[in-house]
């Protein structure tokens, strides 16, 4: 599966550029976006799996980028730390309560980012999450969005094994889904995102 994650950095980067500031990161786990971690003065990861967490610190060791980061276990409503930005990083959408998300986000920095899949995602629709981001869409308008901005990449697999491989552990519904691909080779799924500033 190849997305180019250098692109969905660069994106909200240019939106709202991260350099020289503290950044609490929520849903930071994964560790396919680090590299934002170079020019920011700081970066606290949440992720409320310690499984997660654990592949992060692996992440940032192999670049060199340990140091920038300071990892916490919890979820994000018990976070108390306080920096210039909270980002969540594709997690808002898996919050079982967004608009509280936001509401908590808000009380620990004076500007919150939300980069997440955006809605109509047809990739969104395939990972059976089209219904969550619909759900996280509606809280950031009800919060208030200051500015935003949506972006088109591209999910690509070598053949109907490899995305099925990704999108299994999404349950039955992803696998009856991906089944049009069957036989298929070098899919390309489109992968809308946004960037918001809160």
């Amino acid at each position: 599966m190849a997305t180019d994650v250098g692109l969905v950095v660069r994106n909200p980067l240019e939106f709202y550029p991260l350099a020289g500031k503290t950044v609490v990161s929520v849903g930071a786990g994964g560790g396919q976006l680090v590299e934002y971690g170079r020019d920011a003065r700081g970066v606290v990861a949440v992720d409320g799996d310690p499984e997660a967490l654990g592949r992060l610190g692996d992440v940032l060791a192999a670049k060199g980028l340990a140091g920038s980061f300071e990892l916490v276990c919890s979820d994000v409503l018990d976070v108390t730390v306080r920096g210039d930005v909270v980002l969540f990083e594709f997690s808002l959408h898996e919050m079982p309560d967004p608009e509280r998300a936001l509401a908590h986000a808000g009380t620990l920095a004076p500007d919150v980012v939300v980069l997440d899949h955006a809605p109509g995602s047809e990739w969104a629709w395939h990972v059976v999450e089209e219904e969550k981001v619909k759900r996280s869409a509606e809280a950031m308008s009800r919060v208030g969005v200051r500015a935003e901005r949506l972006f088109l990449g591209e999910q690509r697999f070598a053949d109907h094994a490899e995305l099925l491989a990704k999108v299994s552990g999404q349950g039955p519904l992803a696998v009856e889904r991906a089944e049009r691909f069957r036989g298929a080779r070098e899919i390309l799924i489109p992968f809308g995102y946004e960037v918001a500033l809160l």
